[in-house]
């Protein structure tokens, strides 16, 4: 057998069992698979990343160079109908298993949001069943939910006499040993959808389900890997109920509705939609499949993650540009020496440059595996581990170095690393990684000093660290919390268990979105490394710019401005300067157009004004004049505003002319003339216009004062009539007309007696 860090065949191999993995990265040294008679996929339902592709490629051999290849697809489950076709021609063989009838149970109604808890409905589905013979197997999507399900479980009544055990990937090996191992007495495990496929425990006569699953996903768009609570599809929930009838006639209790399992999706999307596929895609140019989007996939990934992997791997160096054909370069080549992901391959290369490769061959290894360090540790635990940890708060590789040192020193002694909160198991295979990648390093060439890695994180290894991650370089928002803001205009949360958390600029290996408690989803930024900026310019020149940023602060009713250094849209640095005449008049001038800032000076005469102006461009379009609109508006306002940095400096500054100035002299003249602000009527009076958007313009007269007066004025070459509001001698409206000669005669000698008796010392005609 063959797994991507151990190798256990020989030349006297005739039957291997490898991961589809492994079988990929064969291909780029035997593109012709020689030597091999027959390719067989198992458990192909489970549409593995790997799987997908493997499948692809050998076909694609099978068709071009090797016709006697024979490919075998199988699975308990497998989709056929829509496998057939893509395999064609093929033979479809069906062999029935023998399987003991399971009874499905659900819910009688839809759990809603503000019903008991998974655990608890778990715990009371149990307790309504315990009398069934055999073990029970109790799905659940996390750690968390398995330790609050046993708990719940442990104060039923009915769980007296019986074995309860959690099992997921984090557990030690003797741990989930004992969960699956055959007792005397009948058992209760909690488990992840580990126990879906990858194990099989006998025994097991009732499943409870609670139809919930952690599954990963990477979306492109971010660059972030999602770990969220889901449900699980029809699929999963058959696989589940299985479990329940292996030995036995069994029961499966399904914690939903009927109806909510009939609305689910029938299979979990493959996960060649929902992962990172940056390692297949280097893997498959190696293997001269150099147009990806013309590749014979079963079903292909979304085109964003393809473009989002193509995009990583020329920033590390191992793609040309598409413009220059993308094809792998040595460096890309030599990365698949590597069984890791680019990113990490990547950190190995350049560890070469800077003569570290000892300490990043460990990095490489830690992060490989399962996590080194228990995640909620005992006190005693966590004391004794920081006790361990010798670092300066470089990064938290530096913690991860220590423990696995601390481990090595003791033999991987399970007692004492568990007292420190270690896992053996992973410190173990943390070890042979580090020897594996060692060897892969010398024989690639790699500069592998003698002895052991360097006690303390280097700048050389943080900065190795950077090359490989310089998409998540991020900084510390402000002290009293743990906000980050990273490049690309990302944000996220520093774990808080980060030992780098007094470093203001990072590095994070992790960035993946989870489920908090209350439901919502917290973005957290894990695996964290300090980085100076001074590391940003040397090594991405290209991505480090300088921009001025010019604001107004409402507080102070001023105009500020800095000059920001950036590192791809990411601010890294921040001094005040003096702000720039024009932009702190646009920044003002802004201000005034939203309405938060006023003029003093821009009254009601130079709005009158302005449409004066835009009236008469409506009623004669043929004058030629210019109407101001809201964004000529606004670069008056900056020409107001010019020279000023605070609202103090304008109020005392001239608008009028400025305004006025919109128009030229001999425009000016003809705005005066066809649309003035003043009208001469017959008996020698001279009121203001008003002039009204949306009405006709107006004056405003006492009866009195137009006496004599028998025609309304028109304007803008006469096309335009001037309404007339003509007022008592209060000053209040008592009509208003267009047609003054019609006033006189037919209006006026009906109100005049009453006004006359009202004002009697008033002249009346």
């Amino acid at each position: 057998y063959q797994v991507r860090f151990e190798n256990a065949t020989s030349a006297a191999t005739r039957i291997k069992f490898e991961t589809e993995g492994v079988l990929l990265r064969q291909l780029t040294q035997n593109t012709a698979l020689d030597g091999i008679q027959a390719l067989i996929f198992d458990e192909f339902h489970e549409r593995h990343l790997w799987g997908d592709v493997t499948l692809a490629c050998a076909l694609d051999i099978q068709e071009r160079r090797r016709p006697d290849l024979l490919i075998l697809v199988m699975s308990a489950t497998l989709d056929a109908a829509a496998l057939e076709p893509y395999l064609a021609p093929c033979s479809v063989v069906r062999s029935e298993g023998r399987m003991f009838p399971v009874e499905v149970e659900y819910l009688p109604r839809r759990a809603g949001p503000t019903g008991p808890p998974v655990w608890e409905l778990a715990a009371d589905a149990f307790a309504a069943r315990a009398d069934a013979d055999g073990d029970a197997l109790v799905f659940m999507p996390g750690g968390y939910e398995i330790n609050r399900t046993l708990d719940a479980i442990r104060q039923r009544p009915e769980s007296r006499g019986r074995l309860l055990f959690p099992l997921h990937g984090e557990l030690p090996a003797d741990d989930q040993d004992a969960a699956v191992a055959r007792h005397d007495r009948p058992k209760v495990v909690v488990a992840t959808n580990v126990a879906e496929t990858s194990i099989t425990i006998d025994g097991v006569r009732l499943v409870i389900d609670s139809g919930l699953a952690r599954i990963p996903r990477y979306d492109p768009h971010r660059g972030i890997n999602t770990l969220l609570v889901e449900r699980i599809a029809r699929s999963s929930a058959e696989q589940r109920a299985g479990r329940a009838g292996r030995t036995a006639p069994g029961r499966c209790v399904r914690l939903w509705s009927k109806a909510e399992h009939d609305e689910r999706a029938a299979q979990e999307l493959p996960e060649i939609q929902r992962l990172d596929i940056s390692e297949a895609v280097l893997t498959l140019k190696a293997c001269g499949h150099e147009d990806l989007r013309r590749f014979r996939w079963f079903e292909a990934p979304r085109a964003a993650a393809l473009d989002d992997a193509e995009e990583l791997l020329v920033d590390l160096g191992a793609l040309e540009p598409a413009s220059r054909g993308g094809a792998v370069t040595p460096m890309g080549r030599q990365m698949l020496a590597f069984p890791l992901h680019p990113r990490y391959a990547r950190m190995l290369l350049a560890a070469s440059e800077y003569n570290c490769v000892r300490e990043a061959c460990l990095v490489a290894a830690l992060t490989q595996g399962r996590d080194l360090l228990e995640r909620n540790p005992s006190p005693t635990a966590a004391e004794r581990r920081e006790e361990l940890w010798s670092g300066d708060g470089a990064s938290d590789f530096e913690r991860l170095m220590s423990a696995w040192r601390y481990a090595a020193a003791q033999r991987f002694q399970r007692e004492p690393l568990q007292r420190a909160g270690i896992h053996a198991g992973a410190a173990r295979q943390t070890g042979a990684l580090y020897q594996q990648f060692l060897g892969i390093a010398r024989s690639e060439g790699l500069p592998v000093e003698a002895g052991e890695p360097a006690p303390r994180m280097t700048d050389a290894l943080r900065q190795c660290i950077l090359i490989a991650f310089s998409d998540r370089v991020g900084r510390r928002v402000d002290e009293g919390t743990l906000r980050c803001e990273l490049v690309h205009g990302r944000r996220g949360v520093l774990a808080r268990e980060s030992a780098a958390r007094q470093r203001p600029l990072l590095v994070f290996a992790e960035v993946r979105e989870v489920d908090r408690r209350k439901g919502d989803v917290n973005t957290v930024l894990s695996l964290a490394t300090g980085i100076e900026p001074g590391w940003l310019q040397h090594l991405f020149p290209e991505d480090v710019m300088e921009e001025q940023s010019v604001t107004y602060d409402s507080a102070t009713r001023r105009v500020e401005a800095s000059r920001i250094t950036r590192f791809r849209g990411l601010a890294l640095s921040s001094r005040k300067i003096d702000p720039p005449a024009d932009a702190a008049a646009r920044a003002l001038a802004d201000e005034i157009a939203a309405g938060r800032l006023q003029l003093p000076l821009w009254d009601h005469a130079v709005e009158q004004w302005i449409l004066r102006l835009n009236l008469l461009a409506v009623w004669r379009p043929e004058l030629g004049l210019p109407p101001l609109g809201a964004e000529d508006r606004r670069h008056i306002f900056e020409q107001i505003c010019l020279g000023a940095t605070s609202y103090k400096d304008l109020k005392d500054r001239p608008v009028a002319s400025a305004v006025r100035s919109w128009l030229s002299g001999a425009q000016r003249e003809i705005l005066d003339k066809y649309a003035p602000e003043r009208v001469k009527l017959s008996n020698g009076r001279t009121p203001k216009v008003t002039y009204v958007d949306g009405g006709p313009p107006f004056i405003a007269l006492r009866i009195q004062e137009l006496f004599g007066v028998t025609a309304c004025p028109r304007i803008a070459l006469g096309s335009v009539a001037i309404s007339v509001h003509i007022l008592a001698p209060s000053m209040r409206p008592v009509q208003v007309t267009e047609d003054l000669e019609s006033f006189w005669r037919e209006s006026y000698p009906q109100i005049k007696p009453a006004l006359q008796r009202k004002y009697p010392k008033h002249e009346w005609r």
